[in-house]
């Protein structure tokens, strides 16, 4: 195995999303890096349709605590449908994930309200000093939105390439429209999701479980003739 194999197997294995953050910013250098890096993302036609915005202390706060009082009073809206179901393998990888998520924090099966306590902190960023909204253009289309999604993963694995955690929230496109005009963004600009970032509280139960991946059998069929 090469370096360069072994470093990219190691940073897919080792990064895992993070739902509980110390509150020590990243310095502006690192998430500059982290940005320096995924910017080399391929793209359809080199169109490198993200357009981030990124936010750190005061802004943070303020985007925390007016977007979990509007997720409270609000149905989602989201510019990207959400999955219209989710059925057979699909829905047994998601089960897994929330279960074992809902272990890891001491929420019950069928305690509804402390199962939907745990879903609104994603709109508290899960304690992150810093959020990104990755936004694409309106015209692009689906297209804008698969590049934006390649960008995504290559900004969290820079990340942790530096030491810093992350978590892509599909949980910060639900209200697109609120955050459009919090953050002054075009109406163009289509939210496909946001990622919150930061240094992990590896003390925090959210954190002590990783999901699992299937065998390539599950997700690979080959045609040699």
């Amino acid at each position: 195995m090469s370096p360069h194999t072994a470093a990219l197997a190691a940073l897919l294995a080792e990064r895992y999303s993070c739902r509980g953050f110390l509150p020590q910013p990243v310095p502006r250098e690192t998430i500059e890096k982290i940005l320096e890096i995924a910017q080399r993302t391929p793209s359809w036609c080199n169109s490198q349709p993200w357009r981030l915005v990124i936010t750190s202390g005061a802004a943070t706060e303020r985007f925390r605590e007016a977007l979990y009082d509007h997720a409270q009073r609000h149905e989602a809206t989201p510019d990207y449908a959400f999955p219209r179901e989710y059925r057979g393998v699909y829905l047994e990888r998601r089960r897994e994930c929330g279960f074992q998520l809902y272990a890891a924090v001491g929420v019950q099966r069928g305690d509804r309200e402390a199962g939907n306590r745990q879903t609104m902190e994603n709109f508290r960023l899960f304690g992150a000093p810093h959020a990104a909204i990755i936004t694409t253009e309106e015209a692009l289309g689906i297209y804008g939105a698969i590049d934006c999604g390649a960008y995504v993963n290559n900004f969290m694995l820079a990340a942790k390439s530096l030491g810093v955690a992350s978590i892509a929230q599909a949980a910060l496109a639900r209200h697109p429209q609120f955050t459009r005009e919090f953050f002054g963004l075009p109406e163009a600009r289509r939210i496909v999701c946001g990622i919150s970032f930061g240094f992990e509280d590896a003390k925090h139960p959210a954190n002590r479980f990783r999901t699992s991946r299937a065998a390539l059998d599950a997700v690979a069929d080959w045609r040699d003739a």
